[in-house]
């Protein structure tokens, strides 16, 4: 993954180490680990964050930036990511990881009557909550794992290009002016 790319759309270090929230973690902040944006930092911090937004908790930003600092990678990728599930997404990723559940459960799926409201749910909770919990948790480690691998592999690629594309204009610089210039060294000498 480029650089350039990801940090466009990140926010500050500085406006993360001060925001009232995060101050729970004190000087572990401070930690340079936690704002270097390499292909070990980048790839953990999409580990966490993927798993984390699958954790059907509130205040899933606090969990990310723990379990980021804990792991020593990019605070704010692993942060951004959490926001995958938010107001608009959370009832079909919820459903998913519900239906995951259950089908490793081997239960029936919800009843004909299923839908997404709060009296619903809390009626439902005691049926419910096994499945979704271990659809969550498989949902979340299938996430972070196939994350974790794509960042790991596409910053590979990215970085296998680069240096191809460099050795290929070393080779082009060489063989247009590179020998006329020993050819010109060697007369004068």
């Amino acid at each position: 993954m480029p650089k350039k790319l990801i940090k466009r759309y990140l926010s500050d270090h500085q406006t993360l180490r001060t925001h009232r929230h995060l101050q729970v973690f004190g000087a572990r902040l401070h930690d340079p680990n936690l704002w270097h944006l390499n292909r070990r930092s980048a790839s953990g911090a999409f580990a966490v964050g993927l798993f984390v937004a699958f954790v059907p908790i509130p205040l899933q930003m606090l969990l990310a930036a723990a379990l980021a600092i804990v792991a020593r990678v990019n605070l704010p990728v692993s942060v951004a990511l959490v926001w995958i599930t938010n107001p608009i997404t959370l009832p079909p990723v919820f459903y998913i990881c519900y239906r995951v559940g259950a089908w490793i459960l081997n239960e029936p799926g919800p009843a004909p009557n299923f839908e997404f409201s709060m009296e619903w749910l809390q009626s439902e909770l005691a049926f419910i909550w096994q499945p979704f919990l271990l659809g969550s948790l498989l949902t979340g480690i299938a996430s972070a794992v196939l994350g974790y691998c794509t960042v790991r592999g596409l910053w590979r690629l990215n970085l296998t290009r680069y240096h191809r594309r460099r050795k290929l204009m070393r080779a082009a610089r060489e063989s247009s002016g590179g020998e006329g210039g020993l050819d010109m060294r060697h007369r004068g000498g």
